[in-house]
């Protein structure tokens, strides 16, 4: 289905200027000369971007965006003017537009990338919608969100195995959402009614965790008061998942091998043989061969568990993901806080697209729950999200600017040069990977990287 674009302006020049742009693309162009015209089109069609003349004839566009966004709180929007004025540049800001353009156009490849990018942002918003009605009506199922060719794989591989009674082996960094993807495995399997029973082995000791996993009887030890059992007994018919495997003793690591290979165990404190049906799953943030070959984990235990392996690929690979993750973590959060914090504004996608995420989805999470306990309610900013380096330029929440305002033209000069240099550092000077995150045409790059003084001209 095309994306349909409402474009308000009452000069022939850029209507037809957009016309000719957007021609070939797959999206629907519909016109207004003025304000009423606008909004006649407004309440006839769900429009996924609009672009606004901040001078009509019958009005400005600011004000015509909050009309929509009382209609539609998450209208995107971009507003274009030929008279560029820093006070109306923070009243857009402020206001939730996404960008805030000058005429005439100096770039017609980069305004292309800035409509893209709105449009992207306007997809990911409604698939958050969507999600929520899924989420809402399958119980707390989990739900994998991913737009990258990374997970689809994985994805793949997971519905694959899920049917399949055999271990399973999760690999990948810690942050990636392992967890999301034994549920998954759990949700997807012929066990989905059994019990699901989860527990970290880095997080108990070896007793404890001994005990927990083979139960005990009473008096096996000081304060086994009464007869208990463990996760291999309650995990009948269902799925046990034991987190950071390699955390596990030499001495359970042994015991663990021993009820795979028998399929039976023995409280703690007993002698009698129990047997339980459970499928087990596991998962590392270490890579489990390399483990084997220093001697920390064994050789005939890691063949036993590595039947199906699964590894969860970093955020940093797979970047096509971080718009996404980042709109659900904040209408999860504004849901749980009552908040109602957002749009993203360009700087803040620009930031969290360029950003390192060592600590992966779990990372991104905790900079959207941030920015949403730190706003008081409108637009996200860069520096709302404590996320690299902020970039200095207008406040939008009326807080003291770190330095008097500016032109919006030095503004936005200064926002890429940091942005552009950033992005530099992460793709480690590949400009290909440059254009691919950034959404900016390959030859472009190349002229921003010119005009921020990143390069220069041979």
């Amino acid at each position: 289905m095309k994306s349909k674009i409402l474009l308000v302006d009452d000069d022939p020049f850029t209507r037809r200027l957009f016309e000719d742009l957007l021609r070939d693309s797959a999206v629907e162009l519909v016109t207004a000369i003025n304000a009423g015209e606008a909004r006649k089109a407004f309440d006839l069609v769900d429009f996924n971007l609009a672009i606004l003349d901040q001078r009509l004839p019958d009005g400005n566009g600011l004000t015509l965006f909050g009309e929509m966004r009382a209609l539609r709180p998450r209208q995107t929007a971009i507003l274009i003017t030929g008279y560029a004025d820093v006070r109306d540049a923070v009243r857009a800001v402020r206001e939730g537009l996404f960008d805030y353009l000058t005429k005439p156009f100096e770039n017609l490849e980069e305004l292309e990338a800035v409509i893209d990018k709105a449009l992207e942002i306007d997809r990911a918003y409604r698939e958050i919608a969507d999600l929520r009605e899924i989420i809402s009506t399958r119980s707390g199922d989990p739900v994998l969100i991913s737009h990258s060719p990374e997970m689809e794989k994985l994805f793949t591989q997971l519905r694959q195995a899920a049917p399949l009674d055999t271990t399973v082996l999760i690999e990948g960094e810690s942050g990636t959402g392992k967890e999301v993807i034994v549920k998954l495995l759990h949700t997807l399997s012929e066990r989905k009614q059994g019990p699901f029973k989860e527990l970290n082995c880095g997080a108990l000791s070896e007793s404890l965790l001994e005990a927990t996993l083979f139960g005990y009887e009473k008096g096996a030890f000081t304060g086994a008061v009464k007869a208990t059992r463990g996760y291999f007994e309650e995990a009948d018919h269902g799925t046990i998942f034991l987190d950071e495997i390699t955390d596990m003793s030499p001495k359970l690591q042994a015991s663990l091998l021993r009820v795979l290979q028998e399929s039976t165990f023995v409280r703690l404190g007993s002698t009698t043989q129990r047997s339980s049906d459970f499928r087990l799953i596991c998962a590392t943030n270490k890579a489990l061969e390399k483990e084997v070959e220093a001697g920390r984990f064994r050789a005939d235990l890691y063949y036993r568990l590595n039947v199906v392996p699964l590894r969860v690929p970093p955020l940093r690979a797979r970047r096509e993901d971080i718009l996404p993750l980042a709109l659900f973590f904040l209408d999860h959060f504004n849901r749980k806080f009552d908040r109602n914090a957002g749009p993203l504004l360009d700087n803040a996608v620009a930031t969290l697209e360029a950003a390192r995420w060592t600590g992966n989805v779990r990372e991104l999470k905790h900079a959207i729950e941030r920015a949403v306990v730190v706003n008081q309610g409108g637009p996200i900013a860069a520096t709302d999200l404590g996320v690299g380096s902020a970039t200095v330029g207008l406040d939008v929440d009326g807080r003291e600017s770190p330095e008097p305002p500016i032109p919006y033209r030095e503004a936005r000069s200064r926002f890429e040069r940091e942005y552009f240099g950033h992005l530099m550092q992460v793709c480690g000077g590949n400009v290909s990977e440059a254009a691919r995150i950034s959404g900016v045409a390959r030859q472009n790059v190349y002229v921003h990287l010119e005009q921020a003084g990143i390069v220069t001209k041979s």
